[in-house]
């Protein structure tokens, strides 16, 4: 089981890759390299195994547990994870192809890079605001029992 620790270490290299990747989309000629593909790729990656590993690590112990607001959090959770799950799979299948940006209109790809990383950002504070919180509760209240 990973720790909160490891969580929130996979939330600040996610935000790393974005804050990053917000100052490289701007460059036109900097979204054709494959340097940027590779930044762009593992930002993706890494959004998609840090939802993986809360689905495998935090949802299953509060699913189970009795407080019913513990469980409600990770419906919630798994809820939010498949929409993120399904704007980044509409959104790479409109930018990208092969592991390559496809960027027609530059314009209208850094809107839409910026509200996905805005979209990804805002999961990570409700995840430390309210995810984590009832997962320790949880996890605590078990040991306790």
């Amino acid at each position: 089981m990973l720790s909160i620790d490891t969580m929130h270490q996979h939330n600040h290299k996610i935000a790393e890759h974005s804050k990053i990747l917000s100052v490289l989309i701007r460059n036109r000629e900097l979204c054709d390299t494959q340097i940027m593909c590779d930044i762009f790729f593992s930002y993706v990656n890494a959004v998609k195994e840090h939802l993986s590993n809360e689905e495998k690590n935090i949802y299953q112990p509060m699913l189970v547990h009795s407080d019913s607001s513990i469980k409600n959090t990770a419906t919630q959770f798994m809820s939010g994870s498949m929409e993120i799950k399904r704007v980044i799979a509409q959104y790479t299948k409109k930018w990208c192809s092969k592991n390559t940006l496809r960027i027609k209109n530059h314009q209208q790809f850094i809107h839409d890079t910026e509200e996905i990383f805005e979209f990804v950002w805002s999961r990570i504070i409700d995840e430390s605001e309210h995810l984590y919180p009832a997962f320790k509760k949880a996890t605590q209240q078990e040991k306790a029992a």
